[in-house]
């Protein structure tokens, strides 16, 4: 099992973030390539830190830090999102308020560019969990979201994973290793962005985004959307964002299960989210869990390559990484001035 876990610091606050966890190879990745998703992770980081070092609410936190991974081309979410069969960008999200088990979520989305904004705003500003397509987007609109043309999620490189998964008849898991040439190995990296927040009030939430799979067919809806499956938050025991498989994280209730263990069986949490992981991995999945506490314990599990991750604390200094080794610092300057 790769993976890096900490205990709580006395810190009021804490965020974690992932950007997708798959079979992420060294000799493949690029070091301009690796840079520049360091410091996509690093901005996702620094936006929900300001809101949580400001006071603000844990779910403000998570749509703060996946808005800036939707808005990167870098992820398999928003801006960077693949595209199905048809030659559509298709998007997914949830968020879930872990104080009072609200939660919302969007799915097969084409016009909002931040499908993380649709989804809150399916939780705060109407009596449903879900909402899909045409309607999700009417009510985006409603609601004064951001809606633009689907030509606004394409990319060439994008574009080019879709002609070879179709040439080769394959369904292509979220995206590659990095912006190059598209392959089409069966272990592709995935691309999903997710987050999961403590604020100074001492309450969770978490929050999952993604263009779910490049050459899907026939309205298909991955994981990321599903309360439970994708995305859990719970004050009394964990918030959850998960990456991988889609569904086999569905078939196990992956985040909910991971929730579950803690609040019930009293698990520690990275075993809670192992139990998780050998669960998907016996029934043929993989991907990654980040996992986070009440008291700002956190954990960042993968049964794969890699995962994109992160975190930051009180302390405002950011860390991130990639590979299985320990994350490294990458923002020193936003140290809390309280």
């Amino acid at each position: 099992m790769q993976t890096s876990i900490t205990t709580a610091d006395n810190s009021p606050i804490r965020l974690v973030i992932h950007g997708g966890a798959g079979t992420i190879k060294r000799n493949k990745l690029k070091m301009e390539h690796e840079r520049a998703y360091m410091q996509a992770l690093a901005q996702s980081l620094t936006a929900g830190y300001a809101v949580l070092e400001a006071g603000g609410s844990s779910i403000d936190a998570v749509t703060a830090a996946i808005v800036v991974m939707e808005d990167s081309p870098l992820f398999n979410a928003g801006r960077g999102s693949v595209f199905s069969h048809a030659g559509r960008n298709e998007l997914d999200a949830s968020i879930m308020d872990g104080s009072t088990r609200m939660a919302g979520a969007v799915a097969a989305v084409t016009t909002i560019r931040n499908p993380i904004r649709a989804a809150h705003a399916v939780m705060t500003k109407s009596a449903h969990v879900m909402l899909m397509g045409h309607g999700a987007e009417i009510f985006a609109a409603e609601q004064g979201l951001e809606i633009v043309d689907p030509s606004y999620f394409y990319t060439q490189y994008r574009w080019d994973q879709l002609q070879k998964a179709i040439a080769k008849e394959q369904v292509l898991r979220d995206h590659d290793v990095g912006p190059g040439t598209p392959t089409l190995s069966k272990d592709e990296k995935r691309g999903t962005v997710g987050a999961v927040a403590l604020d100074r009030y001492g309450n969770l939430a978490a929050g999952t985004s993604t263009g779910g799979l490049t050459n899907k067919r026939f309205g298909r809806v991955g994981d990321s959307p599903i309360i439970g499956a994708g995305t859990y938050a719970d004050n009394r025991s964990v918030a959850v964002s998960a990456t991988g498989t889609g569904e086999i994280f569905i078939r196990t209730a992956a985040a909910f299960n991971t929730a579950a263990q803690v609040r019930l069986l009293h698990t520690p949490i990275a075993d809670a989210a192992d139990n998780t992981l050998a669960e998907i991995a016996a029934i043929g999945g993989d991907g990654g869990l980040i996992v986070l506490d009440a008291q700002g314990n956190y954990a960042l599990r993968f049964n794969t390559g890699g995962m994109y991750r992160g975190t930051i604390g009180s302390d405002g200094i950011a860390w991130a990484g990639v590979f299985p080794e320990p994350e490294k610092p990458v923002i020193n300057s936003l140290a809390s001035s309280s």
